[in-house]
């Protein structure tokens, strides 16, 4: 007896096949999951007792990051396989689907970059299957890093080892890397490369502090950072802006210090700490981490929490506790996003820039 299903959501980017995988495993099923164009194909083999749990849990536990809004279920010829495998994607068919959010480092992941005797300690692209980038680096469909822009960083022996154990969080994790093969920072002034990895970071940090501004990227492109503290850095960069009054965002690394300076309810505590990673309005209070210069004239204060390593890593040991993180443009242009980009529309606005190869 054998199954076909298609599944049909927020299913790729989001650990579903190593889960269909693991799944199928508990259940002795044996067949394949690959990605498709419009979701993501199974077919199960085995008893029909053990194909309906497959399917129970299938429907009722998916991955956490998944979104299910469709399961097609029929049956086709049993071929007598014996082993369940994740198959190359089909991106022969047509069809649509849907593409996963980016997601925010998670827990996992931000004690690997924090641990020296970790391979990946301080390195600020450190991702699994259960955070990173996702939507930033697809180019196409069905989602598999030879259609992101990780296609130009060929995964080591060591990081290919993780990619095809089942039992490593990293297991098919598309943007999987390491110092080794992945990519890397680099601090630039206006005419010539400071440092690179690790240093450009620490580096970066001593400006900030210091009360340059920076224009640092991220994932979907450039923001500009200064001390949130610094009057005159704020009102430098409303300046090279032009933006004279609206409010900036706020980054800083912690819950605790963002109660600091605003009022949050259990609920805004929440949202702030979402794998989403958005930007809350909070009430302010008093405090000498934000210059008034932040949102003159109100009392409310819009703040994030880091959500990527590279963006963990900066506040990591830094002497500043709140960064402005406004977008990387002019007022009312379109965001930088591209390195190109960088001299004729960075260069007049920050000091400095720190960039990366993805």
């Amino acid at each position: 007896m054998r199954r076909r299903i298609q599944v049909h959501g927020i299913v790729q980017g989001v650990g579903f096949r190593p889960w269909v995988h693991q799944l199928a495993h508990t259940h002795g099923l044996a067949g394949f999951v690959l990605n498709s164009p419009s979701g993501v194909v199974i077919e199960i083999e085995g008893p029909g007792v053990a194909q309906q749990r497959f399917l129970d849990d299938l429907r009722g536990r998916p991955p956490a990051l998944a979104a299910i809004d469709e399961i097609l279920d029929e049956s086709v010829p049993a071929l007598g396989e014996t082993s369940f495998v994740i198959r190359q994607s089909d991106d022969q068919s047509t069809g649509f689907a849907l593409v996963p959010p980016d997601i925010a480092t998670c827990a996992d992941c931000m004690a690997d970059f924090r641990d020296p005797a970790n391979r990946r300690f301080a390195y600020p692209f450190t991702n699994c299957t259960n955070c990173g980038p996702r939507y930033t680096i697809i180019e196409d469909i069905p989602y598999d890093r030879r259609f992101t822009t990780m296609r130009e960083f060929p995964m080591c022996a060591d990081c290919g080892a993780e990619y095809h154990d089942p039992t490593n969080r990293r297991f098919h994790a598309q943007p999987n890397a390491c110092p080794v093969c992945g990519p890397w920072v680099e601090l630039w002034d206006h005419d010539r490369k400071l440092s690179e990895r690790a240093d450009a970071i620490h580096a970066a940090q001593r400006h900030l502090a210091d009360g340059a501004i920076l224009a640092i990227k991220g994932l979907g492109g450039f923001h500009l950072a200064c001390d949130a503290s610094n009057d005159t850095a704020v009102r430098l960069l409303r300046e090279r802006k032009r933006r004279s009054g609206k409010p900036f965002a706020l980054m800083t690394a912690t819950v605790q210090t963002a109660q600091s300076f605003c009022n949050a309810a259990p609920a805004d505590l929440d949202a702030l700490q979402s794998i989403r990673r958005p930007i809350v309005l909070l009430p302010s209070k008093p405090s000498a981490f934000v210059s008034p210069q932040v949102a003159p004239g109100l009392d409310w204060l819009g703040v994030m929490l880091p959500y990527t390593p590279l963006h963990h890593l900066l506040f990591d040991g830094a002497n500043f506790s709140a960064l402005v993180m406004t977008s990387g443009n002019l007022s009312e242009e379109p965001i930088a996003s591209l390195n190109a980009e960088i001299a004729p529309r960075l260069h007049p606005l920050a000091d400095y820039v720190l960039l990366h190869n993805r």
